[in-house]
Protein backbone atom coordinates (compact mmCIF):
# COMPACT_ATOMS: atom_id res chain seq x y z
CA UNK A 1 0.00 0.00 0.00
CA UNK A 2 1.44 3.37 -1.03
CA UNK A 3 1.54 6.39 1.26
CA UNK A 4 -0.98 8.16 -0.99
CA UNK A 5 -3.43 5.26 -0.76
CA UNK A 6 -3.05 5.06 3.01
CA UNK A 7 -3.64 8.80 3.29
CA UNK A 8 -6.79 8.55 1.15
CA UNK A 9 -8.19 5.72 3.30
CA UNK A 10 -7.39 7.68 6.45
CA UNK A 11 -9.16 10.78 5.14
CA UNK A 12 -12.24 8.78 4.11
CA UNK A 13 -12.35 7.00 7.48
CA UNK A 14 -12.04 10.28 9.35
CA UNK A 15 -14.77 11.82 7.21
CA UNK A 16 -17.08 8.86 7.85
CA UNK A 17 -16.60 9.09 11.61
CA UNK A 18 -17.09 12.86 11.44
CA UNK A 19 -20.39 12.46 9.57
CA UNK A 20 -21.51 9.77 12.02
CA UNK A 21 -20.86 12.08 14.97
CA UNK A 22 -22.64 15.03 13.31
CA UNK A 23 -25.58 12.78 12.46
CA UNK A 24 -25.85 11.55 16.06
CA UNK A 25 -25.73 15.12 17.38
CA UNK A 26 -28.31 16.33 14.85
CA UNK A 27 -30.61 13.45 15.80
CA UNK A 28 -30.84 14.88 19.33
CA UNK A 29 -33.07 17.63 17.93
CA UNK A 30 -35.92 15.36 16.78
CA UNK A 31 -35.46 13.25 19.91
CA UNK A 32 -36.10 16.33 22.09
CA UNK A 33 -39.06 17.34 19.89
CA UNK A 34 -40.52 13.91 20.58
CA UNK A 35 -41.06 15.01 24.20
CA UNK A 36 -43.39 17.84 23.13
CA UNK A 37 -46.55 15.71 23.21
CA UNK A 38 -46.13 14.41 26.76
CA UNK A 39 -45.02 17.83 28.04
CA UNK A 40 -48.01 19.52 26.39
CA UNK A 41 -50.55 16.95 27.55
CA UNK A 42 -49.26 16.55 31.10
CA UNK A 43 -47.89 19.97 32.10
CA UNK A 44 -49.34 22.77 29.99
CA UNK A 45 -52.81 24.40 30.12
CA UNK A 46 -55.08 22.81 27.53
CA UNK A 47 -56.38 24.69 24.51
CA UNK A 48 -53.29 26.88 23.96
CA UNK A 49 -50.99 24.98 21.58
CA UNK A 50 -50.12 28.14 19.64
CA UNK A 51 -48.84 29.78 22.82
CA UNK A 52 -46.63 26.74 23.38
CA UNK A 53 -45.19 27.19 19.89
CA UNK A 54 -44.62 30.90 20.45
CA UNK A 55 -42.87 30.31 23.77
CA UNK A 56 -40.75 27.61 22.19
CA UNK A 57 -39.52 29.94 19.47
CA UNK A 58 -39.30 33.60 20.47
CA UNK A 59 -37.54 33.44 23.89
CA UNK A 60 -35.05 30.91 22.50
CA UNK A 61 -34.33 33.15 19.52
CA UNK A 62 -33.82 36.24 21.69
CA UNK A 63 -31.51 34.32 24.03
CA UNK A 64 -29.43 33.14 21.05
CA UNK A 65 -29.18 36.72 19.73
CA UNK A 66 -28.16 37.99 23.17
CA UNK A 67 -25.45 35.32 23.46
CA UNK A 68 -23.98 35.74 19.98
CA UNK A 69 -24.69 39.46 19.40
CA UNK A 70 -24.76 38.70 15.70
CA UNK A 71 -27.42 40.11 13.37
CA UNK A 72 -28.04 39.32 9.69
CA UNK A 73 -26.43 41.50 7.04
CA UNK A 74 -27.52 42.40 3.55
CA UNK A 75 -29.65 39.77 1.83
CA UNK A 76 -29.59 37.62 4.96
CA UNK A 77 -32.26 39.83 6.56
CA UNK A 78 -34.90 38.55 4.14
CA UNK A 79 -33.38 35.07 3.88
CA UNK A 80 -33.43 34.60 7.66
CA UNK A 81 -36.99 35.94 7.80
CA UNK A 82 -38.12 33.58 5.03
CA UNK A 83 -36.47 30.56 6.68
CA UNK A 84 -37.87 31.49 10.08
CA UNK A 85 -41.40 31.78 8.72
CA UNK A 86 -41.16 28.49 6.81
CA UNK A 87 -39.37 26.41 9.47
CA UNK A 88 -41.22 27.84 12.47
CA UNK A 89 -43.75 30.62 11.88
CA UNK A 90 -45.95 28.77 9.38
CA UNK A 91 -44.96 25.28 10.45
CA UNK A 92 -46.26 25.61 14.02
CA UNK A 93 -49.78 26.91 13.20
CA UNK A 94 -50.27 24.29 10.50
CA UNK A 95 -48.94 21.53 12.75
CA UNK A 96 -51.16 22.53 15.67
CA UNK A 97 -54.19 22.88 13.41
CA UNK A 98 -53.62 19.31 12.22
CA UNK A 99 -53.07 18.13 15.80
CA UNK A 100 -56.35 19.71 16.95
CA UNK A 101 -58.49 18.37 14.09
CA UNK A 102 -56.90 14.93 13.69
CA UNK A 103 -55.84 12.14 16.04
CA UNK A 104 -52.22 12.63 17.05
CA UNK A 105 -51.13 9.56 15.15
CA UNK A 106 -52.59 10.78 11.86
CA UNK A 107 -51.01 14.21 12.29
CA UNK A 108 -47.63 12.63 13.09
CA UNK A 109 -47.84 10.38 10.04
CA UNK A 110 -48.56 13.32 7.74
CA UNK A 111 -45.50 15.05 9.19
CA UNK A 112 -43.46 11.94 8.43
CA UNK A 113 -44.03 12.64 4.72
CA UNK A 114 -41.36 15.34 4.98
CA UNK A 115 -38.42 13.14 3.83
CA UNK A 116 -40.34 12.19 0.68
CA UNK A 117 -41.02 15.86 -0.09
CA UNK A 118 -37.39 16.80 0.60
CA UNK A 119 -36.23 14.09 -1.84
CA UNK A 120 -38.35 15.76 -4.54
CA UNK A 121 -37.32 19.32 -3.61
CA UNK A 122 -33.64 18.32 -3.61
CA UNK A 123 -34.00 17.62 -7.33
CA UNK A 124 -35.95 20.80 -8.09
CA UNK A 125 -34.09 23.28 -5.86
CA UNK A 126 -30.67 21.75 -5.18
CA UNK A 127 -30.42 20.21 -8.67
CA UNK A 128 -29.43 16.84 -7.26
CA UNK A 129 -29.85 13.74 -9.38
CA UNK A 130 -33.15 11.91 -8.82
CA UNK A 131 -32.69 9.02 -6.39
CA UNK A 132 -35.15 6.14 -6.28
CA UNK A 133 -33.29 4.90 -3.21
CA UNK A 134 -34.02 8.04 -1.19
CA UNK A 135 -37.64 8.07 -2.27
CA UNK A 136 -38.20 4.40 -1.45
CA UNK A 137 -36.66 4.68 2.02
CA UNK A 138 -38.68 7.83 2.63
CA UNK A 139 -41.87 5.92 1.80
CA UNK A 140 -40.79 3.02 4.05
CA UNK A 141 -40.18 5.43 6.93
CA UNK A 142 -43.56 7.08 6.31
CA UNK A 143 -45.30 3.69 6.44
CA UNK A 144 -43.36 2.69 9.53
CA UNK A 145 -44.40 5.81 11.46
CA UNK A 146 -47.98 5.24 10.37
CA UNK A 147 -47.93 1.72 11.78
CA UNK A 148 -46.51 3.00 15.07
CA UNK A 149 -48.83 5.91 15.78
CA UNK A 150 -52.13 5.47 13.89
CA UNK A 151 -54.72 3.63 15.96
CA UNK A 152 -57.58 1.52 14.63
CA UNK A 153 -60.16 4.24 15.34
CA UNK A 154 -58.38 7.05 13.54
CA UNK A 155 -60.70 9.72 12.14
CA UNK A 156 -60.00 11.98 9.19
CA UNK A 157 -60.88 15.65 8.77
CA UNK A 158 -60.42 17.50 5.47
CA UNK A 159 -59.03 20.72 6.95
CA UNK A 160 -56.79 18.75 9.30
CA UNK A 161 -55.41 16.64 6.45
CA UNK A 162 -54.62 19.72 4.35
CA UNK A 163 -52.98 21.43 7.34
CA UNK A 164 -50.91 18.34 8.16
CA UNK A 165 -49.62 17.95 4.62
CA UNK A 166 -49.01 21.71 4.36
CA UNK A 167 -46.92 21.61 7.54
CA UNK A 168 -44.77 18.85 6.04
CA UNK A 169 -44.36 20.82 2.79
CA UNK A 170 -43.53 24.04 4.65
CA UNK A 171 -40.86 22.43 6.81
CA UNK A 172 -39.44 20.48 3.85
CA UNK A 173 -39.15 23.68 1.80
CA UNK A 174 -37.53 25.49 4.71
CA UNK A 175 -35.01 22.69 5.24
CA UNK A 176 -34.17 22.53 1.53
CA UNK A 177 -33.69 26.31 1.24
CA UNK A 178 -31.55 26.23 4.37
CA UNK A 179 -29.33 23.73 2.60
CA UNK A 180 -29.29 25.77 -0.62
CA UNK A 181 -28.40 29.07 1.02
CA UNK A 182 -26.08 27.54 3.60
CA UNK A 183 -24.85 29.60 6.51
CA UNK A 184 -23.07 32.93 6.01
CA UNK A 185 -19.33 32.94 6.57
CA UNK A 186 -18.34 33.70 10.14
CA UNK A 187 -21.83 32.98 11.55
CA UNK A 188 -22.11 30.08 13.97
CA UNK A 189 -25.05 27.67 14.30
CA UNK A 190 -26.35 29.39 17.45
CA UNK A 191 -26.67 32.77 15.76
CA UNK A 192 -28.11 31.15 12.63
CA UNK A 193 -30.76 29.33 14.66
CA UNK A 194 -31.42 32.50 16.65
CA UNK A 195 -32.27 34.46 13.50
CA UNK A 196 -34.84 31.90 12.43
CA UNK A 197 -36.34 31.35 15.88
CA UNK A 198 -36.74 35.10 16.38
CA UNK A 199 -38.27 35.63 12.92
CA UNK A 200 -40.64 32.71 13.37
CA UNK A 201 -41.53 33.80 16.91
CA UNK A 202 -42.31 37.37 15.83
CA UNK A 203 -44.53 35.99 13.08
CA UNK A 204 -46.34 33.88 15.68
CA UNK A 205 -47.08 36.75 18.10
CA UNK A 206 -50.11 38.21 16.26
CA UNK A 207 -51.25 34.78 15.04
CA UNK A 208 -51.29 33.40 18.59
CA UNK A 209 -53.28 36.27 20.07
CA UNK A 210 -55.76 36.29 17.17
CA UNK A 211 -56.40 32.55 17.44
CA UNK A 212 -56.16 31.94 21.20
CA UNK A 213 -56.64 35.34 22.81
CA UNK A 214 -54.86 36.40 26.02
CA UNK A 215 -52.53 33.85 27.64
CA UNK A 216 -53.93 31.74 30.49
CA UNK A 217 -52.77 31.70 34.09
CA UNK A 218 -49.95 29.21 34.57
CA UNK A 219 -48.94 27.12 37.56
CA UNK A 220 -45.59 25.61 38.55
CA UNK A 221 -45.76 22.54 36.26
CA UNK A 222 -46.74 24.77 33.32
CA UNK A 223 -43.74 27.02 33.96
CA UNK A 224 -41.46 23.97 33.90
CA UNK A 225 -43.13 22.78 30.69
CA UNK A 226 -42.66 26.11 28.94
CA UNK A 227 -39.04 26.28 30.10
CA UNK A 228 -38.41 22.81 28.68
CA UNK A 229 -40.02 23.70 25.36
CA UNK A 230 -38.12 26.98 25.10
CA UNK A 231 -34.65 26.03 26.29
CA UNK A 232 -34.45 22.44 25.05
CA UNK A 233 -37.19 22.09 22.42
CA UNK A 234 -36.32 25.52 21.04
CA UNK A 235 -32.76 26.77 21.57
CA UNK A 236 -30.92 23.47 22.08
CA UNK A 237 -32.78 21.39 19.49
CA UNK A 238 -32.87 23.97 16.70
CA UNK A 239 -29.19 24.89 17.04
CA UNK A 240 -28.31 21.22 16.54
CA UNK A 241 -30.89 20.80 13.76
CA UNK A 242 -29.79 23.76 11.64
CA UNK A 243 -26.14 22.86 12.19
CA UNK A 244 -26.89 19.41 10.79
CA UNK A 245 -28.90 20.76 7.85
CA UNK A 246 -25.98 22.94 6.72
CA UNK A 247 -23.27 20.27 7.16
CA UNK A 248 -24.94 16.96 6.19
CA UNK A 249 -26.86 15.73 3.12
CA UNK A 250 -30.31 17.26 3.34
CA UNK A 251 -32.19 14.03 2.61
CA UNK A 252 -30.29 12.24 5.38
CA UNK A 253 -31.17 14.96 7.88
CA UNK A 254 -34.84 15.03 6.86
CA UNK A 255 -35.24 11.32 7.63
CA UNK A 256 -34.00 11.95 11.17
CA UNK A 257 -37.30 13.76 11.75
CA UNK A 258 -38.95 10.32 11.95
CA UNK A 259 -37.37 9.99 15.40
CA UNK A 260 -39.80 12.55 16.83
CA UNK A 261 -43.05 10.52 16.61
CA UNK A 262 -41.15 7.38 17.58
CA UNK A 263 -39.84 9.00 20.76
CA UNK A 264 -43.34 10.33 21.49
CA UNK A 265 -44.73 6.79 21.24
CA UNK A 266 -42.01 5.39 23.50
CA UNK A 267 -42.63 8.06 26.13
CA UNK A 268 -46.29 7.17 26.01
CA UNK A 269 -45.35 3.63 26.97
CA UNK A 270 -42.82 4.57 29.65
CA UNK A 271 -44.58 7.54 31.27
CA UNK A 272 -48.28 7.21 30.41
CA UNK A 273 -48.75 3.45 30.68
CA UNK A 274 -49.60 2.96 27.01
CA UNK A 275 -48.81 -0.31 25.24
CA UNK A 276 -47.45 -1.26 21.83
CA UNK A 277 -48.95 -4.10 19.81
CA UNK A 278 -46.85 -6.24 17.43
CA UNK A 279 -47.80 -4.20 14.34
CA UNK A 280 -46.47 -1.08 16.06
CA UNK A 281 -43.21 -2.84 16.85
CA UNK A 282 -42.99 -3.74 13.16
CA UNK A 283 -43.47 -0.07 12.35
CA UNK A 284 -40.60 0.81 14.67
CA UNK A 285 -38.38 -1.65 12.80
CA UNK A 286 -39.31 -0.15 9.42
CA UNK A 287 -38.73 3.41 10.62
CA UNK A 288 -35.36 2.57 12.15
CA UNK A 289 -34.33 0.77 8.95
CA UNK A 290 -35.26 3.86 6.92
CA UNK A 291 -33.30 6.17 9.23
CA UNK A 292 -30.18 4.00 9.10
CA UNK A 293 -30.38 3.39 5.35
CA UNK A 294 -30.71 7.11 4.65
CA UNK A 295 -27.38 7.76 6.39
CA UNK A 296 -25.44 5.37 4.13
CA UNK A 297 -23.95 7.31 1.22
CA UNK A 298 -24.79 5.95 -2.24
CA UNK A 299 -22.12 4.05 -4.08
CA UNK A 300 -20.28 6.18 -6.64
CA UNK A 301 -21.18 5.36 -10.20
CA UNK A 302 -18.37 3.60 -12.08
CA UNK A 303 -16.77 5.79 -14.69
CA UNK A 304 -16.59 4.45 -18.20
CA UNK A 305 -13.13 3.72 -19.53
CA UNK A 306 -14.13 4.41 -23.15
CA UNK A 307 -13.17 8.11 -23.19
CA UNK A 308 -9.72 7.37 -21.75
CA UNK A 309 -9.16 4.63 -24.38
CA UNK A 310 -10.16 6.99 -27.18
CA UNK A 311 -7.87 9.68 -25.79
CA UNK A 312 -4.99 7.19 -25.59
CA UNK A 313 -5.49 6.12 -29.22
CA UNK A 314 -5.59 9.70 -30.42
CA UNK A 315 -2.28 10.48 -28.74
CA UNK A 316 -0.47 7.60 -30.42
Amino acid sequence: MTNATAHTISVKTGSAYGNLFRTAVTALGPVVWGTTYVVTSELLPQGHPMLAGLLRALPAGLIALAITRTLPRGAWWWKAAALGVLNIGLFFPLLFTAAERLPGGVAATLGAAQPIIVAVLAVAILHESPSARRFVWGVIGFVGVGLVVIGPNAAFDGVGLVAGLASAVTMALGVTLTKRWGRPAGVGPTAFAGWQLTAGGLFLVPVTFLVEGPPPAVDGPAVLGYLWLGLFGGLFAYVLWFRGVTTLPVTSVAVLGLLSPMVAALLGVVLLGQTLVPIQLGGFALSLAAIVAAQIPPRPRPHSSVPSLVKERNTR
